[in-house]
């Protein structure tokens, strides 16, 4: 086997390119591929012959050779440098293990000393309270030595170590008023031989003393310098401390007997309000207060310069407190409660005063506005809440501590939000004088009910005298009497029959001039009359009323207190307002002259009661019903008395339109009562040709023009539709009972079906379906009277007629003029009995329209004509009821 030929030796670069360097970083297969070829490549190109490979093949295994040893030497290095790691670690691990004992061994010796430390200082701890406890009776001791000694002293009048303690400063001071308090507490409980002359000789050197601690703090509190009044070791202010706890533990308080109250009596606010207390003649204000029309007013101009000072002394007053007292928040408070029960209260009742001397309306809105701006002073004085007991020296703390414990006359601490609740507390003791009980709630539907009755003063005359106007018998008798003892003579002297007359009136005891009223200013018919914008009026000034209810009475109340209101609403717009105008055009109604077309106006009332009841019953479920929601049973009260007060109203209506449409149709039977005989049988036929109508078709279309006219302009909706098609229906039944009593002409039923086609027409203008095929069947049945003979008998077998039994048409068919000449005929083909016959029973079945009426609505002339009740009360509704029961 021969040897491999040896190895040509590689390129410099190529040598490069194998360096142990070019492989660290960032290595790519392809480029060291290609650096490695590349002056091969260049140099096979520059050969014109054909491709020789044994260069690269050369090239490429000393390459590979050369690369195979790099990675020798590389594994090598490797494994050496793996073994020098071993070695590290493991003397690391055995450093660590070292280590880690000693940490050991260093915690055992911290947890045996922490736990050396701790029974020392358990045991210091017990030293110190055993120390604590000597100590203190130690000073017990002492003071009970010194309270002995000065007891002695003192019974024997003997005040020089006092003295002498008084006059060493601020501490001498300090402990002279603890000394005191402490005789003061022994005093009481000795009994002994001259305890009584003791006891006296300490309550009078303990009244020397307070005094002068007043006047020390009066001295600092004149320089109105805070600082000089500020508690601290530093400054002589320090009498407002001792001054508290001495005078409130002194057995002789007296109201002006601490620093507390001194402060407040002499406070510059409150003496220069009593010196300045004259109110402010607000001229604008007192003139908008009575107008109920006017906008109550929101502030009053002595009030408001009042709050704005009060706003800034509090603000002022708030620093000097809580620099100055101890206990802050109780110096505020009384400080406070002096400002709400002088000089608000004061101010407030001068105000209520006038306002009761002007009228109910004028106080209800003062009381309001004064509450209002109370309400927001109180709101902006909550922000000055103080801390109940400023900061005090250790020393301060212990003395004060000993204080309270022998002390029984301290008041307690003051929370966080004391001053807050004693600012609502004095707010709510202001206003309860006026509105605790019933006594707002009085006031208020008082004043309600005058308003009212102002308002609809003329209103309630003119329905007064229209309503006593509805004649009686004896009424007209007593005018006709009255009218002829006034019945004078030619010669200016009374004939018999005015003596006669006027004796007459005498024995009778009958007074004419007692029927009128003298020196009354007369009413007018505007009076009189319904108005919407009274309505509006009377709920503005309702809605004022619950307002200010909402505003000063408690939220517990509300539910109870709108209902009240309420009533008074209902009473004052239902019954006296609605329900008068009501009666009144139904009195107008009743007694108006049958002989005289009857007026339409009183729908003037229906349209002006709808509306009024509507913007009532919106008031009602927008503002008062919500505000009964708190009480359920309240709520279903207001709902049951709301919707009672509405169908009262409903029902004085439905009366009013029943009465307004018997009158129309009466009035309309009185007209077709005026059809001449002859009218559609008549001689001349060019007289009758020359008329359009007959006369009582003209004025029926005439008056059933107005009455449409005048539903349409006052009713809407489901009440205009009833009351056309009562109006309707019953002229229908009218025309029915009419059309039976003349005989027609072949001429004459040209002049009825023009008679029919106008009241058609004029129906139709009513815009109901069902009265439209009503009359559609009326001016089929007048068209029996114009078909001629031979073709009647399939005509009244088509349409409407061909509906009704021929035995029910028969009445009309006889009324023809040409009855004679195929009546029999007729009767027979028709299976009718002939008049012999038939005898009184086909007049007794039809004799009365209402038997008619009932047998045509049974055979139902179309599934679109409806039944109308003669009587539609209870048609007419209100809008907006807020409950259906």
């Amino acid at each position: 086997m021969s040897r491999a030929p040896k190895l040509a030796p590689l390129d410099p670069s190529v040598e490069n390119h194998l360096r142990l360097s070019e492989f660290t970083g960032k290595f790519d297969v392809t480029d060291f591929v290609g650096s490695i070829s590349e002056k091969l490549i260049t140099q096979s190109k520059t050969d014109n012959g054909p491709f020789d490979p044994k260069p690269f093949i050369q090239t490429f295994e000393a390459a590979v050779d050369k690369l195979i040893a790099v990675r020798k030497d590389v594994e090598a290095k490797t494994e050496q440098m793996e073994k020098s790691v071993r070695v590290s670690e493991r003397e690391y691990s055995k450093k660590m293990a070292d280590l880690n004992r000693g940490f050991e061994a260093v915690g055992g010796s911290f947890a045996g000393m922490e736990a050396r430390m701790n029974t020392v200082s358990s045991t210091a701890v017990r030293i110190g309270e055993q120390l604590e406890t000597v100590h203190l009776e130690r000073q017990r001791a002492q003071a009970a030595y010194d309270i002995i000694d000065f007891y002695n002293q003192l019974s024997k009048g003997d005040t020089a170590r006092l003295d002498t303690m008084r006059k060493e400063g601020r501490a001498g001071r300090r402990q002279v008023a603890v000394i005191l308090r402490r005789l003061n507490t022994v005093a009481k409980e000795v009994d002994l031989p001259n305890a009584d002359k003791t006891r006296e000789n300490i309550e009078k050197y303990c009244e020397k003393f307070e005094k002068e601690m007043l006047g020390l703090f009066d001295r600092c509190y004149r320089k109105g310098d805070p600082k000089m009044m500020h508690v601290s070791k530093f400054t002589p202010g320090r009498s407002a401390r001792r001054i508290d706890r001495f005078a409130l533990n002194s057995i002789v308080p007296k109201p002006s007997s601490n620093s507390m109250v001194v402060y407040v009596n002499q406070h510059d606010f409150f003496i220069n309000n009593v010196r300045n207390n004259k109110p402010i003649d607000d001229h604008v204000l007192w003139d908008l207060l009575p107008d109920p029309d006017a906008t109550p007013p929101k502030s009053e101009q002595g009030l408001s310069e009042l709050f704005v000072e009060i706003r800034s002394t509090v603000e002022t007053e708030a620093q000097i407190v809580k620099a100055v007292f101890p206990n802050p928040t109780v110096v505020m408070q009384v400080f406070l409660q002096r400002v709400f029960a002088q000089s608000i209260q004061q101010h407030m009742e001068q105000l209520l005063h006038r306002g009761t001397s002007i009228s109910d309306l004028a106080y209800l809105r003062v009381l309001q506005l004064v509450h209002v701006q109370a309400s927001t002073l109180v709101d902006d004085l909550k922000t000055y809440e103080l801390p109940h007991v400023s900061p005090r020296t250790p020393y301060e703390a212990t003395e004060f501590r000993k204080s309270l414990a022998g002390n029984a006359s301290i008041p307690p601490a003051g929370t966080s939000s004391a001053v807050s609740t004693m600012l609502e507390t004095a707010m709510e003791e202001l206003f309860v004088p006026y509105i605790e009980g019933q006594r707002y709630l009085e006031r208020e539907s008082r004043s309600l009910g005058a308003l009212y009755s102002g308002l609809l003063s003329q209103f309630t005359r003119y329905h007064e005298k229209t309503q006593k106007g509805k004649s009686s018998m004896f009424d007209r008798m007593v005018n006709q009497l009255s009218a002829a003892a006034a019945t004078t003579s030619t010669n200016g002297g009374s004939t018999t029959s005015a003596q006669a007359a006027a004796a007459l009136m005498r024995f009778g005891g009958i007074n004419a001039t007692s029927q009128d009223k003298s020196g009354e200013e007369p009413v007018r018919e505007e009076d009189g009359l319904l108005s919407v914008d009274i309505g509006e009026k009377m709920l503005k000034w309702h809605a004022e009323a619950i307002g200010r209810c909402v505003e000063l009475s408690p939220a517990t109340d509300n539910a109870k207190n709108t209902f009240a209101l309420l009533r008074v609403l209902a009473e004052a717009i239902g019954n006296a307002y609605i329900g008068a105008a009501i009666e009144t055009a139904q009195v107008r109604v009743e007694s108006a002259d049958p002989k005289v077309e009857p007026t339409l106006q009183p729908l003037s009332v229906i349209r002006s009661v709808d509306l009024i009841c509507h913007l009532w019953q919106q008031y009602v479920n927008t503002a008062l019903l919500p505000l009964a929601s708190s009480s359920v049973t309240i709520r279903r009260e207001m709902g049951v008395f709301n919707n009672q007060s509405v169908s009262r109203l409903e029902g004085g209506a439905n009366h009013l339109l029943q009465r307004i449409t018997d009158s129309v149709v009466a009035w309309l039977s009185t007209q077709l009562t005026k059809q001449k005989r002859n009218d559609f049988n008549p001689r001349d036929d060019d007289l009758s040709f020359a008329r359009v109508n007959t006369e009582p078709c003209l004025a029926c279309c005439e008056v059933l023009e107005k009455v449409r006219d005048a539903a349409s302009q006052n009713l809407s909706g489901k009440n205009l539709e009833v009351f056309l098609t009562e109006i309707g229906v019953a002229f229908h039944s009218a025309l029915l009972e009419h059309l039976r009593k003349f005989p027609v002409s072949a001429t004459g039923g040209l002049m009825l079906a023009k008679d029919i086609k106008s009241y058609q027409d004029i129906i139709g203008t009513f815009g109901i379906p069902a009265l439209h095929e009503r009359f559609e069947f009326i001016r089929q049945l007048g068209n029996v009277f114009l078909v001629r003979p031979e073709i009647l008998r399939s005509y009244i077998t088509e349409n409407y007629l061909g509906r009704i039994d021929a035995t029910l048409l028969k009445p009309y068919l006889m009324l023809r003029s040409d009855w004679a000449q195929f009546g029999k005929m007729f009767n027979d083909s028709q299976g009718l009995p002939d008049e012999a016959t038939e005898g009184r029973g086909l007049k007794d079945r039809f004799g009365r329209l209402s038997v008619m009426m009932k047998d045509l609505e049974g055979l139902k002339l179309s599934d679109g004509i409806p039944r109308v009740s003669a009587n539609f009360a209870g048609g007419f509704s209100m809008p907006s009821r807020p409950f259906g029961n």
